[in-house]
């Protein structure tokens, strides 16, 4: 797989992606949309891999569009998003396998967006959030409108775009924007480690608990809960299931395959 911007390395079931622009902090050009969409499908299609941990190399997760960048490939800033970002931020929501984004600096403007996409995240004690497009008279992307206020309410995720102040990582956890926070040294070794325990679960629970609790975000109580009794219903006698309640029975782990 040809990546110039991005790192892939498999930590035995674990995939460790990283965005690598660690001279300008991880800012987004249109080579690194293209490298990150790769690296999520490739986690993806391997079976092998059953969880994924996304970080950045260097001082940052990511800093955000590069405004610098002279690689720019589309017409417009629509077209960036839809085209650029888009395909892999929804590669992330709809991956079947759990990802962890691993926080550290500064996850900045659309960089901010996939912090938020993945389905759990750690983040450094130095670490923050920040929304500053009211500074430059833009308004949030990457979809980071419907993140914030999906997470922690309309009046407090309209505060964060408009007064365009760092959230940090303390703050993001009172929010509910994150799960954990731990040391800058210790940040990608924590990360690896709860991906590694994930792995042991049931990857069939994982999957489908995470394609139901997305389609809740826009869903009724009534549809969600029919869809919970659907699929339950296939997933009793599975061999995760039997392996599950055998573990239960003979007092151990379960081995999930």
């Amino acid at each position: 797989m040809d990546l110039e911007t991005v790192k892939y390395e498999k930590r035995e079931a674990v995939a460790l992606i990283s965005f690598n622009r660690p001279e300008v902090r991880n800012a987004f050009n249109a080579k690194m949309t293209e490298d990150i969409l790769k690296a999520l499908v490739q986690a993806k299609d391997d079976p092998e891999v059953r969880a994924i941990v996304l970080a950045g190399e260097g001082l940052s997760f990511s800093a955000g569009a590069d405004l610098s960048s002279r690689d720019n490939k589309w017409v417009d800033t629509e077209a960036a998003l839809v085209e650029g970002y888009l395909p892999s931020l929804k590669e992330i929501m709809a991956m079947p396998k759990p990802v962890i984004s691993a926080v550290n600096g500064a996850a900045a403007g659309i960089g901010s967006a996939y912090a938020m996409a993945c389905d759990l995240t750690i983040m450094s004690e130095d670490a923050y959030i920040l929304q500053a497009f009211s500074n430059i008279g833009l308004i949030p992307d990457g979809g980071a409108n419907w993140f914030l206020t999906n997470t922690v309410g309309y009046k407090l995720a309209y505060q964060i775009a408009i007064e365009g102040e760092r959230i940090d990582s303390k703050r993001c956890l009172e929010l509910g924007l994150i799960n954990k926070i731990v040391s800058k040294e210790d940040l990608l070794n924590e990360a690896i480690l709860w991906a590694d325990k994930l792995t042991e679960r049931s990857s069939q629970s994982l999957k489908l608990t995470k394609q139901i609790m997305r389609k809740a975000l826009d869903s009724s109580y009534e549809d969600i809960y029919d869809l919970e009794a659907k699929t339950q219903n296939t997933l009793i006698g599975s061999k995760d299931n039997i392996e599950g309640v055998t573990a239960f029975m003979e007092k151990r782990q379960p081995n999930f395959k």
